[in-house]
């Protein structure tokens, strides 16, 4: 359980954004990709992948480079095979699409008039390509078409299309009850897999098909044939049920279609688990699998201390940590990132005994605290108090020959010092720093700063931390 709460406690939010944007965008390739060749294509290079990390923690060095160089050369035949699929994917302008698809709202589209009119078109022999749109804005993918704006009706649409109209050679575009454009241009589609009788009409219906969610209907003008293209697929349609059902089905009218939102609806819940727990075990194999082991040696901060009293003495000012984490988060890890404060709200003066615990120890998250060097540290506190101590110089080296020094004044000869009261109670003078009498061969005037020792001593408000000595040298015989 232990364990456990220090996992849960080292995840860092920066981890939860991360699992969950990379999940999601996992997700969306499914969806954007299911049912491709690309998709199927991309399964094959994740299962590499996995065997690569296993042939890597099975320490198989020689197959784990062959299956990771292996990896990387499918993924370049991806993206040159199926650069048409990938490509009909990236070209959605409408980015609501790619992010995310909305609910296709009950459409008013006259289904029994287009099916009775493209049957028409169908014996008549007369070549038609009719567009119902989805979700996605085609106004950037097709081009020159002409604004309708009339009621669908059988006459309309086979007048549309009849040889002698400047439009027949076109797409209409049907939404709700009305055809909003005729003589559309639609992109023409790259496919290699299509039978060579298939005219411009099919491969513009496949094209436009591959790029958005619109479903297309194609007459055929020399066989008579009809076709329906959504998506990759372009099915025949023979009879006036099976159009009319598709054409329910594309706008969300289909009896079928309760039973088909249910089905995908699970399929989508699963493969946005399986995307979740796909990236969680790519996160762990990276982040948390391999954990490092560092040792730094950090300051111990000392904090709510009792103003009226001082540190007199510590056993150590550092503290040796052991820590532990992922190679990227060590590495990354800064000095000044690690703290270790201790309370001394509770201490009293005197000599004083505690622990260095985790609860002293802040850490980033995701950095685990292993173990403590020299856990225990002595700290002596004391009351302030204040002193006047007499300053007295400290002479160093050597007067030169036949020279004396007779008198020192000292400007002030008392300071007023702050410190411990049981170590100002043994001190009745405080030194100044060295004072160089090598050169001294003739009287005069210098300074000196005072030397605060112990550390914790202090120049009380008021005093001068430095001394003006007047001294006096003769010469001797």
């Amino acid at each position: 359980m232990k364990n456990l709460f220090f996992f849960f406690s080292s995840i860092r939010w920066q981890d939860v954004a991360d699992v969950a944007l990379n999940s999601y965008i996992l997700f969306r390739l499914y969806v954007l990709f299911r049912g491709t060749n690309t998709f199927r294509a991309l399964i094959g290079i994740a299962v590499l992948w996995f065997f690569q990390r296993i042939a890597v923690s099975l320490g198989l060095i020689i197959t784990s480079w062959a299956v990771q160089g292996i990896t990387a050369f499918g993924a370049l035949i991806i993206i040159v095979v199926f650069r048409n699929e990938i490509r009909s994917v990236l070209q959605v302008k409408n980015m609501g699409a790619i992010l995310w698809e909305l609910p296709r709202s009950i459409s008013k589209t006259p289904i029994e008039i287009i099916v009775e009119s493209v049957f028409e078109l169908s014996r008549r022999k007369v070549g038609a390509l009719i567009v119902l749109p989805g979700n996605d804005d085609l106004s950037d993918i097709v081009h020159s078409g002409i604004p309708w704006q009339g009621l669908v009706s059988k006459e309309m649409i086979t007048g549309i299309f009849w040889e002698d109209n400047p439009v027949h050679d076109g797409a209409a575009v049907v939404q709700g009850n009305q055809v909003t454009e005729v003589g559309v241009i639609l992109p023409l589609s790259h496919r290699k897999d299509f039978p060579s009788y298939y005219g411009t009409r099919h491969r513009a219906a496949a094209g436009l098909a591959e790029k958005t969610d619109a479903l297309m209907i194609v007459v055929s003008e020399e066989r008579g044939t009809i076709s329906i293209a959504k998506g990759y697929r372009f099915d025949i349609v023979r009879r006036e049920e099976d159009l009319a059902e598709a054409l329910k089905e594309h706008l969300g009218l289909s009896t079928k279609r309760a039973g088909r939102i249910r089905k995908e609806r699970v399929e989508l819940g699963a493969a946005a688990l399986v995307s979740f727990l796909i990236i969680t075990v790519v996160w762990f194999t990276y982040a948390r699998g391999v954990d490092t082991l560092i040792s730094l040696e950090i300051p111990i901060e000392y904090t709510n201390r009792d103003p009226n009293t001082e540190i007199v003495d510590t056993s150590t000012n550092t503290v040796r940590l052991e820590l532990s984490g992922s190679g990227a988060l060590i590495r990354s890890l800064q000095p000044d990132q690690v703290k270790v404060r201790v309370d001394l709200s509770k201490y009293s003066v005197g000599n004083n005994r505690f622990t260095i615990s985790p609860d002293n120890v802040s850490l980033p998250p995701g950095v685990v605290l292993k173990n403590v060097k020299t856990p225990v540290v002595e700290v002596t506190l004391d009351t302030l108090a204040r002193k006047d101590l007499y300053v007295q110089v400290d002479w160093a080296g050597k007067l030169p020959d036949q020279t004396m020094i007779t008198d020192a004044k000292l400007d002030p000869e008392k300071v007023q010092v702050i410190g411990g009261k049981r170590v100002l109670e043994n001190m009745t003078t405080i030194y100044t720093d060295k004072v160089w009498v090598d050169a001294l061969d003739k009287s005069g005037t210098t300074t000196a700063k005072l030397t605060l020792t112990p550390a914790s001593l202090k120049i009380a408000p008021g005093s001068r931390d430095r001394v003006t000595i007047e001294y006096t040298v003769q010469k001797t015989s």
